[in-house]
């Protein structure tokens, strides 16, 4: 598992993406969206002028990290990779 640019605290993993114009930061919400459903998985974010501020936790299991937290955190991860070149 790639974790090294993911923060862990806080019962929760987080991380902030950072694009070059809100429009990409909006894309890039837009592009992990139907991944995000099919894994049936919902981030907490919060999108600021060209930062996404992800927060995520699985509130079912007692607001701790769980795998599906890895998978998500993966899966935005590729999707950025994809959506900032």
């Amino acid at each position: 598992m790639k974790l090294e640019s993911w923060n862990q605290t806080d019962n929760s993993l987080q991380k902030t993406f950072v694009f070059s114009s809100f429009v990409k930061a909006i894309r890039f919400m837009s592009a992990a969206s139907t991944e995000i459903d099919a894994l049936n998985h919902h981030p907490e974010w919060t999108n600021i002028y060209n930062k996404v501020l992800v927060t995520l936790r699985t509130h079912d299991a007692g607001n701790v990290v769980t795998d599906l937290d890895y998978k998500l955190s993966e899966l935005l991860d590729r999707v950025y990779e994809g959506e900032v070149k």
